[in-house]
Order: C-alpha cells, then sequence, then structure tokens
C-alpha cells in the first residue's frame, strides 16, 4: 500500500471527490500546502462518479441559491480554467407539480429565486410542452423552469481537478483510510491512515457519504447521516429533451445526455447508513420503469442498459455542513450536501479553503455552520429542495 511521501502536512483532506478536490484546489492556489488528499476507494467512486450530472439554482432559500449560482458560473469556465471539457449544458430544469400544495411550493421557490436576479419562470399546464413534448400530463397541474440550469459529465470534471491539483503539488493518496483523528489539548494534531499516520493542524471532512464515520472517528457525534438513492441509464434514443425533469411527488428526475440516454433516478426508501453497501434494487428498477413511462409514454419500449446507486450526506434541516467544528478545533467540515455535493461544489469548497486558511466567509454559521444543532430549540430554515 502507499504511504505518504511526508510525516507532516498542514492541512489533510478526506474525500477526493468533487468537495475535497475543489478545496484541495482552492487551498493550493492560496498557497496553503503542502496539501494531502487521502480517499478510502478509488477516484469517482463515491457520490462524485455516481450522480446524475445536474446543476441548478433553484432553492428554497437565498443563500444556497446564492452557492449554486457562484457554482454555474465555475462551471461554465471549467473548460477554460481546467483544461477539460465537462459538456456542461444549460438546457434548464423544469420542475412538475401534481397538487395544488406542490404548485404554491413551486411558487415559494420561484419568488427566492426571481429575488436573487434569476428568471425562472412558473408554467401552466399547457406551457409545459414547450420544453418537452409527449408528457402525460392529465396529473399535472402546473411546473417552473429556470433555463439556466443544466447537466454535465461529472468524469471530466473529476478528473479535470485531479490533474490540477496534483500539477500545484496536491498529494492524493488513493485506497488509503482514515481510521482516527489524533488531538491534543483538545485541537487536531494528526490523522491515522490504513497506510500510516501522519501530523497535521486541519483535517477537512470531505467524505461525502462516509463523512458522519470520520466525525464519529474524530469522538464526535455527527450531525448527518448517508441514505442510498439509485440511478439508472437507458440505451440511447434521438435527442428530444433539454432540460432536467423533477416531479415533486415522488422525487422522479430524468434527463438526456448527448449521446441520447436518459439518466435518472426515483426516491425509493432504504435504511440509512452505509453498512449495506451501493447495489441496485428489483423494487427501484420496477418502480422507476413505471414512473417514467407512465409520465413519457414514448421510452416504455427502452431497455435499461446499467443502474447503480450512491449514497446522499443529508442533515436535518438539508443543508450542508461547512466550516470548522466548534467542538474540535482544526476539525473541519465539508460535507451534508444531501445529493446536491456536485452542484454545490465550486462554490462551497471555496468557503472551506477560507476557513482552514483562518479568513472569514461570508456565510452564516447559523445556516451553514457545523455547531448550528447545539442549539435544538432554536427555529432555522430548512431546505426541503433535495431532488434532482
Amino acid at each position: 500500500m502507499t504511504r505518504a511521501s511526508r510525516d507532516r502536512y498542514p492541512t489533510v483532506i478526506v474525500g477526493a471527490g468533487i468537495v475535497g478536490l475543489f478545496t484541495a484546489y482552492h487551498l493550493a492556489r492560496a498557497g496553503g500546502g503542502p496539501i494531502l488528499v487521502v480517499d478510502r476507494g478509488f477516484l469517482s467512486g463515491g457520490a462524485s462518479g455516481r450522480n446524475g450530472g445536474g446543476v441548478r439554482q433553484q432553492w428554497e432559500t437565498t443563500a444556497t441559491v446564492r452557492l449554486a449560482r457562484e457554482s454555474v458560473d465555475a462551471f461554465r469556465r471549467f473548460g477554460r480554467e481546467f483544461g477539460y471539457n465537462i459538456w456542461f449544458r444549460q438546457g434548464g430544469y423544469l420542475f412538475l407539480a401534481e397538487s395544488p400544495a406542490e404548485l404554491e411550493r413551486l411558487r415559494r421557490v420561484r419568488s427566492v429565486v426571481r429575488g436573487e436576479g434569476l428568471d425562472a419562470r412558473e408554467l401552466t399546464q399547457s406551457e409545459i410542452p414547450r420544453y418537452i413534448n409527449g408528457l402525460e400530463l392529465d396529473g399535472v397541474v402546473g411546473g417552473t423552469f429556470l433555463g439556466s440550469d443544466g447537466t454535465l459529465y461529472p468524469f471530466p470534471a473529476i478528473w479535470g481537478l485531479y490533474e490540477s491539483v496534483r500539477s500545484l503539488g496536491v498529494e492524493v493518496l488513493l485506497g488509503s483510510e482514515a481510521t482516527g483523528v489524533a488531538t491534543a489539548n483538545g485541537k487536531v494534531v494528526g490523522i491515522g491512515l490504513s497506510s500510516g499516520s501522519v501530523s497535521t493542524d486541519a483535517v477537512v471532512n470531505a467524505a461525502g457519504g462516509w463523512s458522519s464515520e470520520l466525525t464519529r472517528r474524530a469522538g464526535l457525534a455527527p450531525a448527518n447521516d448517508a441514505t442510498r438513492h439509485e440511478i439508472l441509464a437507458t440505451e440511447p434514443l434521438k435527442p428530444f429533451l433539454d432540460p432536467m425533469v423533477v416531479r415533486l411527488s415522488d422525487g422522479l428526475y430524468f434527463s438526456q445526455t448527448m449521446r441520447g440516454e436518459i439518466v435518472g433516478g426515483l426516491t425509493v426508501a432504504h435504511a440509512p447508513g452505509t453498512a449495506r453497501g451501493m447495489p441496485s434494487s428489483p423494487n427501484f428498477l420496477r418502480a422507476m420503469s413505471r414512473a417514467l413511462t407512465q409520465l413519457v409514454p414514448r421510452l416504455s419500449s427502452l431497455g435499461i442498459l446499467r443502474a447503480w446507486s450512491g449514497f446522499y450526506d443529508d442533515t436535518p434541516d438539508g443543508l450542508p455542513l461547512i466550516g470548522e467544528d466548534p467542538r474540535l478545533p482544526g476539525f473541519f467540515q465539508a460535507n451534508g450536501f444531501g445529493g446536491h455535493g456536485f452542484m454545490l461544489a465550486p462554490a462551497s469548497s471555496r468557503r472551506v479553503a477560507q476557513a482552514v486558511l483562518g479568513e472569514p466567509t461570508d456565510l452564516d454559521p447559523g445556516l451553514f455552520g457545523p455547531g448550528r444543532f447545539r442549539d435544538p430549540g432554536r427555529t432555522r430554515p430548512v431546505e426541503r429542495a433535495q431532488l434532482g
């Protein structure tokens, strides 16, 4: 097993997914090295290589909209900055409502998004075919659409970041698990790895679905937990679909790749935690096939090419954990993104890097701070738009 090349690093980042690599990039650009990134698996083995590639700015809280808008700008310039084409297509996100209550919820989201200067539109049932033909609209009462949302290919984004951080001197150690966090006098002094321990002043927990495990190994109670979600891809057909389509009632989401495949998922209940791994289930395949073909009958003859699953990383309020954990100085949380770490990574990781460097950020700790759950009686905003 490969070992780290040094005994000490100012910062060790656990997780070589999109959040961890982007954090390393921002730190390295700011002169925060040497930096070690470790991951228990292989590149793209976690949620960063298992998601549907959606990038949207339609959120219920203003702060999340702002992070998403900054991330969209970052993905637009990704090819110029990193030299990898991530095929970012801004074909929009179309949300569908099947009841007056769901439509009212979408209206509230639209109001927040428009307040941030984005042209989110409310659609009547009759207007929806302008954005996608062939939907069975009998149960649909309306929806919303934002044309600057879109989709991308996750893999070139990960590889572009990986090559970039290595060129900046960041050491990336794959196949090495974080076994514990060493502390002295109430602060971080090192991290145990399956490949050998190193000393450090800062540990960044960007472990995605496994981040709650690392928090426990640091001696802390986690605020987040992993839940498994499933996804599939069909055989290709002639392109007909520009936006990502999301249905509120059951969490159905799907888009069409540039190769013509339909890629999407559906919320199916699974026990929390990572112990059962990331298989696919017959229940998901049946439920997804039924939901997709009922909404888009033309897809009924398509075969499924492959199916897989990955972990969402959920917090009680649907907002991520970003910044230093007040219970353990030197332990920084960069997790709790639900299923949306990829779409929020560019902006969120920049704030994580600022926190590691001791710089102030513009994030409200009451919304994103890891210590916000220490006051159980406090009323706080909830981000419920954990779809697509």
